[in-house]
């Protein structure tokens, strides 16, 4: 009988192909990634890397302090009552504001306040009305669902 070549596993097969493969891969990615951290680093380096956040809201809160308000108006947008307004009326609510000069009332620093609104000119209790009748419910009783 002759003597035969010794048998290789499939697993050597496998790996013999692949190895040259692999190794070529890994070192295309090596470089790659080299590149584009020295790239990351050039543009740090210079200054040149968009800081992240929103900056328009920084800026536009400033600008708001700087400036004082001198125009108030009491609608559904307000939401709160600037001193000149409190210091006119002697009211410190927007609600009571609007109760006394009505909705959309403008107030302006320096000039007079504007007109009340006709039912607000007595600050008495409103006309009475008819006492509010409240009368209790009874209790809802349920039956169980199985029982009849």
């Amino acid at each position: 009988m002759p003597r035969s070549a010794p048998i290789a596993s499939i697993d050597d097969i496998i790996r013999s192909a692949v190895a040259p493969i692999v190794t070529r891969i890994s070192e295309a990615v090596a470089r790659s990634v080299a590149q584009m951290v020295a790239a990351e680093l050039e543009r740090e380096l210079k200054g040149s890397v968009p800081r992240p956040g929103p900056r328009r809201g920084r800026a536009a809160a400033r600008r708001r302090t700087s400036s004082e308000m001198t125009r108030w108006v009491a609608d559904r947008r307000a939401r709160r009552v600037p001193t000149f307004v409190i210091e006119a009326t002697r009211l410190d609510t927007k609600k009571k504001i609007v109760a006394r000069f009505g909705e959309n009332a403008a107030f302006e620093k320096g000039k007079p306040l504007p007109t009340p609104k006709a039912a607000a000119g007595a600050t008495a209790a409103p006309e009475k009305e008819a006492p509010r009748i409240v009368k209790a419910k009874p209790p809802i009783i349920r039956r169980a669902a199985g029982a009849k």
